[in-house]
């Protein structure tokens, strides 16, 4: 007959052989967990290693590896001959969470918190999960064009670096590192800047770099002016600083500037956000002369002006557009852009551009937040900035998205003919596809779904004068584009006949 020990094993422990997670952890978690919960108690003896392997059906090495693992955190003690004892570290309070709670569901912890508190609407989540086989995003790169294999050697060497620990240990510094001035080369190369580091703040994405900027720059009901069709996220943050948006018409050459001037008085805006090299989401940049009525009215007016320059760097077809801040002598532009998309997400970085002063205020924000960063992060991009991988990788997948988004464009006039209108960008990673005439494109969401590709509804465009979709190739190969134009133009056809 089992000893009680092994009957309550039998009810705590539930091994996952298909998890990721080594038995020996899962096992030794879940011994954790009962005796935080007092299930198993100082003094009680664990099952011998033979008892324990074939209460379970594992192998015995598995069980003396599950021992160690316990012994080394202090929560038992193996004695040779007799066995192993259950013990109490003195530190209780840290938790760990168990795979699998059965008999003690009673002590579950709380779903709701015992106060109130105000919730944010502007926050919710825009995510939506899908099990769909297919599915179209609004512009992503593909993380399978990321070089793994380079990328471990790199990383295993700057840990290995014996400066990192003086880096990480330093409180504060009064000079700039050696990822800020490498940066800054390679933006001044690369985008036509002339700036310093004390121009520059790096952040871990381009999200958090305009929450950063909008922290600094909008109080409550300061008016920021967006495009007539604009990015969620970035309107999502300007609504949580409690500012009130407005919206600005949009024609061939970009946001209607002149609109600006006959609709707003001076001192009256705070900001206008753009993405003047292609706007979001539908592609199209601000031609040179709104460039230049814009800035003179942001000098003449006093309002700021946020560059939003987040696919720079995937240009097919003649040369990138400068970015407008290279030319700003007034003062009136914070810029933010993005390097290592063509990395995997782990060693992107956002960065902001701005006048000194700003920068120096945003970086306060930014310790806050952040106090500690990515040294190992900084060290890689800094030698992929030196030795011009970065530039290199660029090249590399600039070429395989080109022939991604011509081989869409075959696609859909292939399938779709005059049905849907699109010019063909000459850079970034969507497409801006208006149908003509005007469907339902819920409906086409609903059909396509029946088809096992998923349509998010942050791709979705449509009010009585819009009737169009954000259509992202940059993560699909030619294979995959043709599937999806297909099971799109099937949808399409459900959507006329339903």
């Amino acid at each position: 007959m089992n000893s009680p020990v092994s009957e309550l094993l039998k009810q705590l422990i539930h091994l996952e052989k298909s998890s990721s997670t080594a038995l020996y952890i899962q096992a030794a978690q879940q011994i954790i967990n009962a005796i935080q919960r007092r299930y198993l108690t100082e003094g009680d003896w664990l099952p011998g290693t033979r008892t324990f392997s074939e209460l379970f059906n594992i192998n015995r090495n598995t069980v003396v590896a599950i021992y160690d693992e316990l012994a080394s955190q202090g929560w038992v003690e193996i004695i040779p001959n007799k066995g192993t004892c259950i013990l109490v570290p003195e530190h209780k309070t840290a938790t760990i969470k168990a795979t699998a709670q059965r008999i003690d569901q009673a002590h579950d912890y709380a779903k709701t918190t015992g106060f109130p508190f105000q919730t944010s609407f502007n926050l919710a989540s825009t995510n939506e999960n899908s099990d769909k086989k297919y599915r179209i995003n609004d512009g992503q790169p593909d993380l399978k064009l990321h070089p793994t294999h380079q990328f471990s050697k790199w990383y295993s060497a700057s840990m290995k670096r014996k400066t990192l620990i003086s880096k990480w240990n330093q409180s504060a510094s009064s000079s700039h590192s050696v990822f800020e001035i490498q940066l800054c080369n390679y933006l001044n190369a690369t985008r036509g800047f002339h700036i310093k580091p004390h121009h520059l703040m790096s952040t871990r994405s381009i999200e958090m770099s305009l929450y950063i900027v909008s922290q600094v720059l909008l109080k409550p009901k300061d008016i920021v002016l967006v495009g007539d069709l604009s990015n969620y996220a970035a309107n999502m943050i300007f609504q949580q600083s409690g500012a009130a948006i407005k919206t600005i018409p949009i024609d061939d050459d970009g946001i209607d500037v002149e609109y600006i001037r006959k609709h707003f008085v001076k001192h009256a805006i705070r900001c206008v956000y753009v993405c003047a090299h292609r706007h979001y989401p539908t592609t199209r940049g601000l031609s040179a002369e709104r460039r230049l009525q814009l800035m003179q009215l942001a000098k003449e007016y006093q309002f700021a002006i946020i560059e939003d320059d987040f696919d720079y760097d995937f240009q097919f077809d003649g040369s990138a557009m400068l970015p407008m801040a290279i030319s700003d002598a007034n003062g009136v532009i914070i810029y933010l852009g993005k390097l290592g998309q063509s990395l995997f997400p782990s060693f992107q970085t956002g960065f902001v551009i701005a006048p000194e002063n700003l920068i120096q205020e945003a970086k306060n924000y930014l310790k806050i937040l952040d106090s500690q960063g990515d040294l190992i992060q900084e060290q890689m991009l800094s030698e992929l900035i030196y030795e011009g991988e970065i530039h290199r990788l660029i090249k590399k997948n600039i070429i395989i998205y080109k022939q991604r988004r011509d081989f869409l464009c075959e696609c859909l006039h292939e399938h779709f003919k005059e049905q849907i209108i699109w010019e063909k960008p000459s850079g970034g990673l969507a497409l801006w596809l208006r149908f003509e005439p005007k469907i339902s494109l819920i409906k086409l969401a609903f059909y396509t779904e029946q088809l096992d590709l998923f349509l998010p509804k942050t791709i979705l465009y449509q009010d009585k004068n819009t009737c169009s979709i954000r259509f992202g190739f940059g993560d699909l190969n030619e294979e995959d584009i043709e599937i999806i134009v297909k099971k799109l133009r099937a949808a399409y056809n459900m959507v006329l006949s339903s």
